[in-house]
């Protein structure tokens, strides 16, 4: 498997604080408003997002078979144990 790009552990270069500048407080991001940082955040959304590889039609179709397929299944082994235990505990208790 490979590294995602612009993965969480690897900063863009542009969020990196220039190392002449140590001694200022908050770094660039103390300097842009709450509306640049809002545009920010939703340009980091929007380039995430085109970095997801969508299933095809093909595949959506036989993951949500699969998941059909597999709850019935634990619905049925559900009702088998509780019927089970249900005539258990009427045998039992009377």
């Amino acid at each position: 498997m490979t590294d995602a790009v612009g993965s969480i552990d690897m900063p863009d270069a542009q969020d990196e604080a220039p190392e002449s500048k140590k001694g200022r407080k908050g770094g660039k991001r103390a300097k842009k408003g709450p509306l640049k940082r809002l545009a920010l955040f939703y340009r980091q959304i929007v380039a995430e997002l085109r970095k997801v590889v969508w299933p095809t039609r093909n595949q959506l179709t036989t993951y949500t078979t699969v998941v059909i397929v597999f709850v019935v299944i634990m619905i049925g082994l559900v009702t088998v144990i509780d019927f089970g235990l249900d005539k258990a505990a009427k045998y039992v208790f009377g």
